[in-house]
């Protein structure tokens, strides 16, 4: 097990946008200049690299594989939580393919030590991974996003595999098909969230339990941003280059921003958090539940 805040990337040697399974994948654009969008997403990966040392994290890297442009999002790759792992199972063929070679990544790290257990989710549920499974340490539980991707079942396979209580929201568009898109939990306890992402009971249930000093709503303008799908340590926040919004409430809270040009991989739908996957995370140091609960916040 690993005793520092620690995140996986994967190399983009081999991303492209060469289909279309969410709104904001725009094939027709990287067409345009395949060499030169290839050499900006090079590039963006080495300044997210920078900055993500910079804010502390040491990094694993792996290597994708040839066909399969996504890997590149390693946030939908898996779950992991003290040192377990729960693989991801994806819904759309063009990432079915980023199971196995994803499943290689991980054994790799529980024979090195760097995690303890690998799992894979029953035939048929769908979960994909942390962009839709999202621990909120501040309170000792998992945000799971279903709909679009996403199982809504999937969160009692988590409740049940990790022992905590996971809180089930359902996607109500399909620009946030994944809730890592859409929202995100903070070290200070607040929850960075665009509201109409959301289903109307998700939004009760999210308003019953954060309250309104701890919310932080972002605007269609976020959204676009990406700045939603952010990374954060401490004080420390990663992020796609930001709207004016964003930057000063997050600053007036104390949170420093560092800020990546990652429009190469917006491209395809994704920011910082969904080319992060965190292996180190530690539950609270509370008993355990003696069963572990599912909250699901849907019609």
């Amino acid at each position: 097990m690993i005793d520092r805040p620690t995140i996986l990337l994967v190399a983009p040697t081999h991303y492209d946008v060469s289909y279309s399974i969410n709104p904001w994948m725009d094939p027709s654009r990287w067409a345009s200049d395949p060499r030169g969008m290839h050499g900006s997403a090079l590039r963006a990966f080495d300044q997210l690299r920078a900055a993500l040392e910079g804010a502390g994290f040491a990094l694993e890297i792996a290597s994708g594989e040839p066909g399969l442009p996504d890997m590149v999002f390693p946030a939908n790759a898996a779950v992991v939580l003290d040192g377990r792992a729960m693989l991801a199972r994806f819904r759309y063929p063009q990432r079915q393919g980023e199971e196995v070679p994803f499943a290689r990544v991980f054994e790799g790290l529980r024979a090195r030590g760097v995690l303890d257990h690998v799992s894979v989710l029953p035939e048929g549920c769908y979960q994909e991974g942390a962009g839709d499974c999202i621990w909120d340490a501040a309170r000792g539980h998992f945000w799971a996003g279903f709909g679009p991707r996403s199982s809504r079942e999937a969160a009692g396979v988590m409740a049940r595999y990790f022992g905590k209580e996971v809180v089930a929201l359902e996607l109500a568009t399909a620009q946030s098909y994944h809730l890592d898109v859409c929202f995100c939990p903070l070290a200070g306890g607040e929850i960075l969230y665009y509201p109409p992402a959301l289903a109307e009971t998700s939004l009760r249930e999210l308003r019953a339990r954060v309250p309104a000093h701890l919310r932080i709503e972002a605007d269609a303008d976020d959204l676009r941003h990406f700045s939603v799908n952010a990374v954060n340590l401490h004080d420390q926040v990663v992020m796609t280059r930001t709207t004016p919004h964003l930057r000063t409430a997050l600053g007036e809270r104390g949170y420093r921003l560092r800020e990546v040009d990652l429009t190469p991989f917006m491209l395809s739908g994704g920011g910082a958090y969904c080319m992060t996957l965190r292996l180190d995370r530690r539950s609270a140091d509370v008993a355990p539940m003696a069963m572990p609960s599912v909250a699901t916040a849907a019609a």
